[in-house]
């Protein structure tokens, strides 16, 4: 395979890496500008407080399981209800990677009206963004709530660390993608570059996944009493997933093309190859001497065959070597 082969056999891996980087850079990018409605729906988990009842029928049954009894519930359903009316808390809150974006609910329709600004290790602190320092809430909430915050607040440093490493690696493997045209030495070193960044893809992507997951259910729980609810955002998960799909292929394909994909020239083989079996002429014929001397040769009736008629009719015996 030439070097015109060779760059269409390394063609679908940068593709497939062009994509994943694409993939990464959206999913950075999401929460960070209120202006533009395809960033905002990019989001790992949306609280929504738009239907807060500040007082709940909180009956035993609606307390069971959330861990909370009935003095805590209704006081904290006393400071939310007092953060909600006096210090602009709004309808919803998004958060992305780097930061949150909140804003006022009409219906089915989310309008986002603020974006924080970005912050590298960001984590989404209730207490802090609903104006709720120094009120003790934190005290209130249920131990599973509690446990659940916390969890976030470090596991959301290390899932940053992985989007970033995993960026910069695909930027590094498109960059290392070109030498790949060369030789499969250039592939072998793609591949490598290829496999970091896809493991960081994937370790980012599951360790999002599970991580507001968990934090969606433990939300919803323990707030239930109160109609705030929390979801995962789906455009993001369908995002950094196919970041994930996208740079699996790329480093399956960078492997096949350092494996298969030779950038050498076919023709100048095939030309030594045709001169070695011109030199050795394993087909060919050399004439042997007539076992018969001088005798003209008679043929199979036995009859003698004129002199003249002998270049044209005579069968000459040659000998394989």
């Amino acid at each position: 395979m030439g070097k015109g082969g060779r760059i269409a056999c390394i063609f679908t891996p940068y593709v497939l890496t062009i994509a994943s980087a694409i993939c990464l850079v959206l999913v950075g990018l999401g929460c960070t500008q209120k202006e533009s409605t395809t960033l905002t729906n990019l989001h790992f988990f949306r609280a929504d407080l738009s239907n807060f009842t500040s007082n709940p029928q909180i009956t035993t049954d609606i307390l069971k399981g959330t861990g909370l009894d009935q003095q805590v519930a209704d006081k904290l359903s006393e400071l939310l209800s007092n953060s909600k009316s006096q210090l602009n808390v709004k309808d919803f809150y998004l958060i992305g990677l780097w930061n949150y974006c909140s804003g006022d609910k009409n219906g089915d329709d989310f309008k986002v009206t603020y974006c924080s600004e970005s912050k590298a290790g960001f984590w989404f602190n209730p207490v802090e963004v609903w104006h709720l320092n120094g009120t003790g809430v934190e005290n209130l909430f249920p131990e599973e709530l509690q446990k659940g915050l916390n969890t976030y607040k470090s596991v959301t440093k290390w899932m940053f660390v992985a989007y970033i490493i995993a960026f910069f690696a695909t930027a590094a493997e498109i960059l290392v993608g070109v030498f790949a045209i060369c030789s499969r030495w250039g592939s072998c070193v793609t591949s490598l570059v290829s496999s970091v960044s896809a493991f960081f893809t994937i370790a980012a992507s599951v360790t999002a996944t599970a991580l507001y997951a968990i934090l969606t259910g433990t939300f919803n729980n323990a707030l239930k009493p109160y109609q705030i609810h929390g979801n995962m955002g789906s455009h993001m998960y369908a995002t950094t997933w196919l970041a994930v799909a996208f740079s699996l292929g790329a480093t399956m394909f960078w492997l096949l093309s350092s494996c298969c994909c030779s950038g050498s020239s076919p023709y100048r083989s095939d030309k030594r190859s045709r001169r070695v079996t011109a030199e050795k002429a394993p087909y060919t014929y050399e004439r042997v001497e007539s076992p018969y001397g001088n005798t003209p040769y008679t043929g199979h009736t036995g009859a003698n065959v004129p002199m003249q008629n002998m270049r044209s009719q005579a069968y000459e015996p040659y000998r394989h070597v």
